[in-house]
Formats: structure tokens, C-alpha cells, sequence
């Protein structure tokens, strides 16, 4: 294959800014519908549902989602996605300024968008091996997790600061505003962006699809690197499930805002270096590393209500993310056939996001019906857990970050000690 030209790279930078700036707006509106809907109900449930209904559409349909980008113009799959993300958001808008405002609403406005994620984000990261070289691969994934990360370290102080004195319903039109500008950047790439030339062998398309599952199997490294990492989303669902009703029941959205974008600084600091230093060897050392570094700071995240200890810890976990998150990339990217790029990019999605939907699945119930109640000052592990993480409001929240930090530091062992992922 044709290594792609060095003028190509420009053209990935007007996509990526597009997509940074989306990202935002996409941050706003989550964080301030989480704000909104916790501020209604007080319900750690309804919480993370939102955030449950926001990944699960997309998680389930993202196989054909990368099986449709390995046969089409990745640029057009981009664009519909943008598109198709900001009717989910009107929707929601419309029906907020009819003055419904019941919580289906939310559900069903956030699953519609999921739908044409599930389209836009195969071919989005398909794109990268048609418009880079194999030396560029790490400093685009050090730019695209700073693009993804954008919602955590930028949206958050933003959107906490703009709730006192906006409506719900004007984020969400800024928000819509947004993936207009992220469809306009691809329109400035003249030249389609597409993988190579797809050969037709007179199969159909469910054959292609199927073949994205057969090759994803095939290679046993990877498997079982993406089901241990599975478990790692487990806890990372946590976090995102649960960060907001653990401050919020202890401060406001205008500190959770804070906590949130200042922790995620961390992943801005080593995308950073990771974009500028980055080499692709030892990379499976690098990952057992940074997941035990992450365990460590993830579980000492949940032990304190002091929002400077709080911040301190979120920092040093997220300092961690992107090293975790490029170590995979560039092993998946260096023994993937571009051609097949889309569809395992969806396999792995599949595969290792699959701990986050038992998260946010569970999260808001545990921690309703279980972990609080416990923790609470009279609570039946008062006098045991409690010592580690204190007692009160969202203190059962912080016991279940502690123990998901410590699960964190054990697949990192695992990893360590498995000869299938050394060799891999």
C-alpha cells in the first residue's frame, strides 16, 4: 500500500478540529443534563441512565456502524453522524420548550443521537491509517483522546459556570450549533477520505460483518487483551456514572464543574506528551504501568470529601487514561489490515466497552439501594469501610470507587503475568 503524502496530514487536522470543538459542545450537554436531571430527582439511578441510554445504542451498533465504513466514503459516514447526533438533541430541545420535561425525554433524545455515533466514530478513527503513516499513528491518537477528552477537561467549568444563568434548553442549541461546525470542517476536505479501494468478492454485506467478528477471534493476543480491558471500563463506567452524585451530594454543580475539568487537565498534560514524545515500543509495559498507576489513583479518588484531595487524586488517574488508551491503539493499529480497519475498530469497541454497560447499568441502583445506605452514619459497614472512606452522603459511592480502583491494580497484574499478552 501507498503510504499516504505529508500533505494529507492537514487534512486530518481541519477533521480533528471540528471534532474537538464537538466535543465540547457534546460535554456541555451531558454534564448539564446529568446536572439537571440529579437536581430534579436526587437519584443516583436516573443519573447514570442517562449516561446508560447515551452509550448503549451506540455500543450495540457500532459493528455495523465499522462495516459501513470499510464499503462507503468515510467522509459522508462522518458527516451523517454529526448530523444524525443533532437531531437526537433537538428532540430534546423541541419537547423541553413544549414544556415536556419528563426524564423519557432525556432517555429517548440522548439513545437517538447514540444511534448515529454508532456511524460517525468507525469511521472517524478508520481514517487515521488512510490519511497518516504508520510514525504517525501515535500523535494522532495523543490528538484524537485530546479531542475526546475536551468534554471532561474543558465542558464541565464551562457548562457548571453557564447553568447559573442559562436554561437547559440554550446549552442544548449551542450544543446543536456545534456539530453543524464539526460537519462543516469535513466539508472543507475536499478529497473523499476513504480506506482502500474495496474489491467486491460478490459477498454481501451481513458477510463482511461476520468477517469483522472472524478476524477480531482469530487473533488470540487480542482477545484477550480487549476482555481484560473490558473489566478495566468496568470501573472507568463507575467513575462516569458516579463523580456527579458524589459531589453533588456534598456541593454544587459550579464545584462538580471544577472537579471535573481540572482532574481531566491530567489527560490534556500526557496526550500532550504522548503526541510529541510517543514511541511505539514496549507499549504492553507501558500499559500494565499505567493501569496500575491509574488503580491506585482511581481508588484513592473515592476515600475523601475533600475537594482538593479530590482533584488531586482525578488528575494523576486521568494523567493515566491516555497512556493506557495509546498503548492499545498502536498494538491494534501495527497488526490490523488497513482494509479491515473499520470493522475490528468496532469489534474492539464491542469487546472492551462491554464492562462499561454493566456499569452503567448497576451503578445508580448500587449505590441507591446498597452502597450508600451502608455508609451512611448508622450504616452496617460504618464501622468497618467507613474508616476508610468516612460515612454520610455519597460516602457508599466512594467506598465502591475504592474497591473499583484496587480491581483496577489486579488486572494490571494480570496483564504483567500473562505470556499471551507479553508476546502480543
Amino acid at each position: 500500500m501507498n503510504k499516504p503524502s505529508n500533505n494529507l496530514s492537514g487534512r486530518f487536522l481541519i477533521i480533528w478540529a471540528g471534532q474537538f470543538i464537538s466535543g465540547i459542545g457534546s460535554g456541555l450537554t451531558a454534564f448539564s443534563l446529568g446536572v439537571y436531571a440529579f437536581g430534579k430527582t436526587q437519584s443516583a439511578t436516573v443519573y447514570s441512565l442517562i449516561i446508560l441510554f447515551a452509550f448503549l445504542p451506540s455500543y450495540l451498533l457500532k459493528p455495523l456502524g465499522g462495516t459501513l465504513s470499510d464499503r462507503l466514503d468515510r467522509r459522508l459516514m462522518i458527516i451523517i453522524g454529526d448530523l444524525g447526533s443533532a437531531i437526537g438533541l433537538t428532540f430534546i430541545l423541541l419537547m423541553f420548550i413544549a414544556g415536556n420535561h419528563e426524564m423519557w425525554v432525556i432517555y429517548a433524545g440522548v439513545a437517538a443521537s447514540s444511534v448515529f455515533v454508532a456511524l460517525q466514530n468507525p469511521a472517524y478513527k478508520a481514517s487515521v491509517t488512510d490519511l497518516l503513516s504508520e510514525d504517525g499513528y501515535s500523535k494522532a491518537s495523543g490528538l484524537m483522546q485530546l479531542s475526546e477528552s475536551s468534554r471532561f477537561l474543558i465542558s464541565p467549568v464551562i457548562a457548571g459556570f453557564l447553568l447559573h444563568f442559562m436554561q437547559i434548553e440554550q446549552i442544548l442549541i449551542i450544543d446543536i450549533a456545534t456539530f453543524l461546525i464539526a460537519v462543516s470542517a469535513v466539508f472543507v476536505v475536499k478529497k473523499k477520505i476513504t480506506a482502500e479501494k474495496y474489491i467486491s468478492t460478490g459477498e454481501s454485506f451481513f458477510s463482511d460483518f461476520v468477517s469483522g467478528f472472524r478476524y477480531t477471534f482469530s487473533h488470540k493476543g487480542l482477545v484477550w487483551l480487549l476482555s481484560v480491558t473490558s473489566i478495566i471500563t468496568f470501573a472507568v463506567g463507575f467513575l462516569q456514572a458516579l463523580m456527579g452524585p458524589m459531589i453533588l451530594a456534598f456541593s454544587d454543580s459550579r464545584t462538580l464543574g471544577i472537579v471535573q475539568s481540572v482532574s481531566a487537565t491530567g489527560m490534556l498534560v500526557s496526550s500532550l506528551l504522548i503526541g510529541i514524545f510517543s514511541k511505539t515500543k514496549r507499549q504492553a509495559s507501558v500499559l500494565f504501568l499505567s493501569l496500575a498507576f491509574a488503580g491506585f489513583f482511581y481508588a484513592l479518588f473515592g476515600t475523601s470529601t475533600s475537594i482538593t484531595f479530590i482533584i488531586a487524586a482525578g488528575f494523576l488517574f486521568f494523567c493515566s487514561l491516555p497512556f493506557i488508551n495509546t498503548s492499545l491503539e498502536v498494538l491494534i493499529r501495527k497488526n490490523v489490515e488497513n482494509k479491515v480497519q473499520g470493522r475490528v475498530w468496532s469489534m474492539v469497541s464491542l469487546i472492551s466497552q462491554f464492562g462499561m454497560i454493566i456499569a452503567f447499568s448497576t451503578a445508580g441502583i448500587m449505590a441507591d439501594k446498597i452502597f450508600n445506605p451502608l455508609l451512611q452514619n448508622t450504616g452496617l459497614l460504618a464501622s468497618t469501610a467507613g474508616k476508610i472512606v468516612g460515612t454520610g452522603p455519597g460516602r457508599g459511592i466512594g467506598f465502591m470507587f475504592f474497591m473499583s480502583g484496587l480491581l483496577v491494580i489486579v488486572m494490571a497484574v494480570i496483564i504483567k503475568k500473562s505470556k499471551t499478552i507479553r508476546c502480543y
